[in-house]
């Protein structure tokens, strides 16, 4: 239970800002009078912010999971995020959002591995699969409680600002506080799950694989100064932050794309000598100590190969939601917008819009967040029965041809793009039932936080480069027109990065298969 609530909020943190993102750039650069290109940028570079530090997280929690214990390392992580996110409802600037998003989301990539490892370590091997899915499920049944939470909240916000100016706090604090749709109180009520780390501490008890392997004095392996590599390895992706967000308007074309991929490159390679350093400390030192937990040289090389494998792996399906899914709220209150354009430029009179209408991303995200709950259970189901190979693949085609649907198929704010997006989040949200069943049976006990947590949150850093890369190349697509007609924007983007399935559905036979097999210790 404390595993799935955290994952819940989590997955809430997450949703939290994909909800409010945008109003809260037009809050924060209201001063400089945006467009929605600016808009759209700023919003792009702390999505990759996030996707970045949750990357780091899962590798600094993961090290302490493995190190100090699952159950302590979890409370931090998800103190951590609680915290942090109710400051972001204080930011002035986009920098200052953007820093402590980061900080947050330190917190919220160490959750993912530390609760997984927990969780598969204390379950018999029978229940990993339901386990899996219901991982997959609460991270998803958190998006679908931010979806009903902004409609009230926005139902409500008058209320809200009447009881605030009642308690007496500054009447310019509070209309800071309900500006934008409240975005400011939506963020804070992140804190709430700072209320569950008194829960984890008093109730949860700790792993018996992990306390097994601490009485055999295998996590002594696990030393601070490691944690350097950590550090430096943060600064590859602040290098990709860097090369995207530049200016490059008055470069030629081939002067961008080359400076801007050499960028990338020198960043993913800094990244992953980074966070990759500490699992190479540990295991040097395990082959000289006289308890060996790893066998000479081809284990050690097996571990690595894994951690990689299963970082392409996890980069499939990170890009895949951030690239194509996590912009179809932000793409759906878009076409609200061109709707009543339309029927204001047709001489018709302006009419309030219906309730459907006018909660337009807060019911696409309620949709794909319950498309998201069904997949999960589906897809981790599936890959107990089908095989994990077999399943992945499946899952990669159904995901490219649902996102095609939503995005090529509809032009109006409806029921029938809430079905295609309820589709769509149940196909690509799939893998987050999936991952927690497979990564966790390639890495023996005393590594398996820190290498899972590599391998899943590694992703995020391809994420991010894929979140920027929509937000520099937006501009580019307006040449384009989808199958229902829309020029341009969005629906062209996403769809075009639907081709990062091709790649999972041959990458997936290059890993083992082990349906069956118990966790490795």
């Amino acid at each position: 239970m404390a595993a799935l609530l955290g994952w819940m909020f989590d997955g809430a943190e997450m949703g939290m800002f994909s909800m409010v993102g945008r109003d809260a750039m037009m809050d924060l650069l209201s001063a400089t009078n945006p467009t929605e290109a600016d808009v759209g940028m700023a919003f792009g570079v702390i999505i990759a912010v996030f996707l970045v530090g949750a990357a780091a997280g899962g590798v600094l929690f993961g090290w302490l999971g493995d190190r100090i214990g699952r159950v302590r390392a979890m409370s931090l992580s998800v103190l951590v995020y609680a915290l942090l996110t109710g400051l972001c409802g204080l930011a002035q600037t986009p920098m200052q959002l953007g820093a402590l998003r980061f900080l947050a989301s330190l917190g919220m990539g160490g959750e993912w591995a530390l609760g997984v490892a927990l969780v598969m370590e204390v379950w018999p091997n029978k229940s990993r699969a339901l386990m899996a899915g219901l991982i997959g499920a609460a991270a998803n049944a958190g998006y679908l409680i931010v979806g009903f939470t902004s409609m009230g909240l926005a139902s409500l916000i008058s209320s809200v600002q009447r009881l605030l100016l009642h308690l007496g706090m500054p009447e310019e604090f509070v209309s800071m506080l309900v500006a934008h749709h409240g975005w400011r109180l939506m963020m804070m009520i992140g804190t709430l799950p700072a209320l569950l780390t008194f829960f984890f501490r008093i109730f949860v008890p700790e792993s018996r694989r992990w306390e097994e392997e601490k009485q055999r004095g295998r996590t002594r392996g696990w030393h601070t100064v490691d944690l350097f590599g950590v550090l430096i390895g943060c600064t590859g992706p602040a290098i990709i932050l860097i090369v995207w967000t530049w200016d490059v308007s008055d470069w030629n074309l081939g002067s961008a794309i080359l400076g801007r991929s050499l960028g990338t490159l020198a960043g993913l390679v800094i990244a992953t000598m980074g966070f990759t350093y500490p699992v190479w400390r540990y295991i040097e030192r395990s082959l000289l100590s006289e308890d060996v937990v790893l066998a000479p040289r081809q284990n050690r090389r097996l571990i690595v190969n894994r951690m990689f494998l299963g970082a392409c792996l996890s980069s499939v399906a990170l890009l895949g939601t951030w690239g194509t899914t996590q912009w179809a709220v932000t793409w759906a209150g878009s076409l609200q917008g061109v709707v009543a354009q339309v029927a204001v430029t047709a001489g018709e009179p302006e009419h309030e819009p219906d309730i459907v209408q006018r909660f337009a991303k807060q019911w696409t995200q309620i949709a794909t967040a319950l498309g998201a709950m069904i997949g999960t259970l589906l897809a981790a189901a599936m890959g107990e029965a089908l095989g994990r190979r077999a399943t992945n693949c499946a899952m990669c085609g159904l995901s490219m041809l649902s996102v095609l649907w939503l995005y090529q198929g509809h032009s109006t704010f409806g029921i029938p793009l809430l079905s295609a997006a309820l589709v769509a989040g149940m196909c690509t949200a799939s893998f987050y039932g999936w991952l927690p069943l497979y990564l966790p049976e390639l890495f023996p006990t005393v590594m398996r936080a820190t290498c899972q947590g590599f391998a899943f949150n590694f992703g995020r850093i391809l994420a991010a480069i894929g979140t920027l890369q929509m937000s520099s190349l937006l501009p580019y697509y307006q040449g384009f027109t989808t199958y229902s007609g829309i020029q341009g924007g969005y629906a062209v983007a996403c769809s075009s990065l639907t081709a990062i399935y091709l790649l999972g559905m041959v990458l997936i036979w290059f890993a083992p298969e082990t349906k069956g097999q118990p966790l490795p210790e």
